[in-house]
């Protein structure tokens, strides 16, 4: 496993990330965190790392630069832009697009609380790069219109005792054209900080994105 710091240019902005890369990577996935949460994020580094083991490449990055989260969190208004947010993570799958060590692999897409409809939308934007995507604890309706655009297989892990996020995702499912499946895990709520909830969820994306790995075809094209 290597890594290095990954520097992405959006439109209006310089992102950094970290990738990490396994020796043989089988694909690649592009993390979009949830709100008021960063590139270290300690669940999506849980997830990420029961990724890496699966040899998927991983790229945990700031969808805001340290200047918009200081305004983000007295204001809390970027983390629900779901375009702006959704551009930035585009410019990643670009900039994975380019990268020598993954510009061959299948894109996956995580994303967490609204990093989720980022991830959908950034999916739409994309379709010929975008294979597939896991929503957790996510608010896949904030994509709107964008739902019925996805063409990637999309899981949407939702915790059982999350209520009202789960009818949301069922909402949002029902908007989708794509194939998808929801996962309840039994049990937990948004954040899946009760034990062995979140190595269910990390468990249940792991396959999804080797199904993706395996199966490019089902999601967008390599």
């Amino acid at each position: 496993m290597r890594s290095e710091t990954a520097r992405i240019a959006a439109d209006d902005a310089m992102l950094v990330g970290d990738l990490a890369l396994p020796d043989q990577p089988i694909g690649v996935v592009a993390f979009a965190h949830g709100s008021g949460s960063s590139r270290h994020s300690p669940r999506n580094r849980a997830v990420a790392r029961v990724l890496q083991d699966a040899d998927l490449a991983t790229l945990l990055f700031d969808l805001l630069t340290d200047a918009e989260e200081r305004v983000d969190a007295i204001t809390a208004e970027l983390r629900f832009d779901i375009p702006l947010l959704s551009r930035r993570l585009v410019a990643a799958m670009n900039w994975l697009g380019e990268h020598p060590a993954t510009s061959a692999l299948p894109v996956g897409l995580f994303g967490a609380s609204t990093g989720a409809a980022a991830a959908l939308t950034a999916a739409a934007e994309r379709p010929e790069r975008a294979a597939a995507v896991v929503s957790r604890g996510g608010r896949p309706d904030l994509a709107g219109g964008a739902l019925n655009r996805v063409r990637a297989p999309v899981l949407l892990i939702v915790g059982g005792d999350d209520h009202e996020v789960l009818r949301l995702n069922q909402q949002a499912a029902a908007m989708l054209a794509a194939p998808h499946e929801i996962h309840v895990v039994p049990g937990a709520s948004h954040l899946f900080e009760e034990p062995g909830t979140l190595e269910e969820a990390a468990e249940a994306a792991r396959d999804w994105f080797v199904r993706m790995a395996r199966h490019p075809a089902r999601g967008g094209k390599r």
